[in-house]
Formats: C-alpha cells, structure tokens, sequence
C-alpha cells in the first residue's frame, strides 16, 4: 500500500500503533547556518522512536567545489545508506523537521528517487506532533537492523547545469527558484559568493506552500497558485531550483500535493550554476 504524500499527526500516531515494524520515522532537523544545530534539536525532543537523518552526512554527497552546496550522492549509496537504517521494501517511510518540511521534502524527494515510493512527510513537522498533545521522546534512538533496499525506477526528474544551459536559448524549461525573494533577485545574499538568479527563473519562495500554521495549504490553493506563477506552463518541463537542491523539493512536494506531479529537480542549483566561470546571471526580478 503506498501512502500519500502527506500524513496528519492524528494519523501517524494511529498507524504507529496500528504498523509499529512497518512505519519507519526519521526526524531531519537542520539548521543551514549551524550545521549541527540539528542534531541538537533532535535529542532535545523528536516523535518516539525517530531517528536522525543529517543533511550533509546523510542526504548529500562531498560538494567538489563544482558540484553545488548539498550534492546527491549516487542512486546505489543512498539506497545502501537507508537499507542499512532499517529502511526495506516493505517499509513506509514518514519524514518531518521542524522548521517548516524543507530537509524533510528533500529526504522525501530522495526516496522516491532510489524507486522508494511509500514515504509521506509529516504535514506541519513536529511543531504539529506536539499541537496534537502527543507525546515527545529525547535523546539518542537504538539503531534499526539493516535491511536490504532494492533500487528501483526512480518516478522523478532530473535536469543537469548543461541542459539548463542549453535551454536559454528558448528551450520549453521554466525554472522556479525556491529561495528567498531578496536572494532570488541578489539584493539580500550573505550566503552565495555570486548573486542572482538562473536568467528567465521564475520566485517560488518554499514557505509560501504553507499556511499559517506551518501545515501545507490545501492542493486545490497550491495549484492555483502554481498555474497563476507559470501561466499554465506544461509540468513535464518545470525545473525547481533554489541555493543548493533542498529547498526546491519543497516545491516539488507542493507540487505532487497539488496534483501536479512530473516536474524535475536541479539538484546542483544556484550554488553549482554560480560557481562556473562565465555562468549566465540575472539580477532583480524576474
């Protein structure tokens, strides 16, 4: 049974009880400008029996300089990575962070990647395990056993730097940039060496898919809004971009809640587009 691509904290609870060795939970709190804050977070309070999963250490691969901030490892050692956490087959994957579903929507997106298609974010993270009354554990989680995790044909998309490159020539891709607006036009960037934007991207700030109480809007909102900002632009030739591939698969999973699925990640983002000499770049708006 695959579950759908978010779940309610009433309903995890419900199906922790109901499939305690089949659900798997993994807590994946960051913090870009502290990298180990997120640890922190996690032992100081995280859904009972979580475990840790580290942007840098686990949902990325070594940057090279040329490769963007959080490169994708390879299919074969993500998917090696996550059998060894326990993570099999059979198993349904629930992710959340508490800071709005970013480094969960990346975990998310990577799953459904190695052709792990029963993962399901957390709507509104812990911030809403909590609201719902429900009880918080702290500290270190014991280990699971490792599990075989086959690769399987991964039902996402990928665009690489050359085919973006080729596409400003008036290629069908439209690009939606997930960062701040302040950093998308390069007027407020104190994180990249050069600022700016892919020319002719489009602004999706990731945190305008929530609402006020940090869950996600509903599909119906999500799509309109979405079809407003690419004027109807086919889905199969949407691009989502932000600084370094995370908080583009934000978008992505507003994307399938609305709905919409197909569109495609650039996982080297603005942080592997700028960092090669002679790169095209677009300033302001768009």
């Amino acid at each position: 049974m695959k579950h759908p691509p978010l779940i309610q904290a009433a309903d995890l609870d419900a199906l922790l009880r109901r499939e305690p060795a089949r659900t798997l939970v993994f807590d994946c709190s960051y913090e870009l400008m502290n990298p180990q804050a997120g640890r922190g977070m996690f032992e100081a309070g995280h859904l009972p029996g979580a475990h840790y999963l580290h942007l840098d250490e686990d949902l990325s691969a070594a940057p090279t300089g040329r490769n963007g901030r959080h490169p994708l490892p390879t299919r074969e050692a993500f998917a090696a990575a996550m059998g060894a956490r326990g993570v099999g087959e059979d198993s349904h994957v629930v992710v959340y962070d508490s800071v709005g579903s970013p480094y969960a929507a990346r975990a998310w997106w990577m799953l459904r990647w190695i052709g792990h298609a029963d993962v399901s974010v957390l709507d509104g993270g812990l911030d809403a395990w909590r609201a719902a009354g429900l009880p918080v554990a702290q500290g270190p989680t014991p280990p699971q056993p490792a599990r075989p995790l086959p690769l399987r044909p991964a039902p996402v998309a990928t665009v690489d730097r050359e085919a973006l490159l080729a596409n400003l020539d008036g290629g069908p891709r439209l690009v939606l940039d997930a960062r701040p607006h302040e950093r998308f036009t390069g007027e407020n960037d104190t994180i990249e060496k050069v600022v700016g934007h892919i020319p002719g991207a489009r602004n999706r700030f990731f945190r305008d898919n929530l609402a006020a109480d940090g869950r996600f809007k509903p599909p119906a909102q999500l799509r309109a809004e979405f079809e407003a900002l690419t004027d109807r632009h086919p889905v199969a030739q949407l691009v989502m971009s932000c600084g370094s591939g995370v908080t583009a698969c934000h978008n992505l999973l507003a994307l399938e809640i609305a709905d919409l699925p197909g569109a495609a990640l650039y996982a080297g983002s603005w942080s592997e587009w700028s960092t090669w000499p002679g790169a095209p770049v677009a300033t302001g708006e768009a």
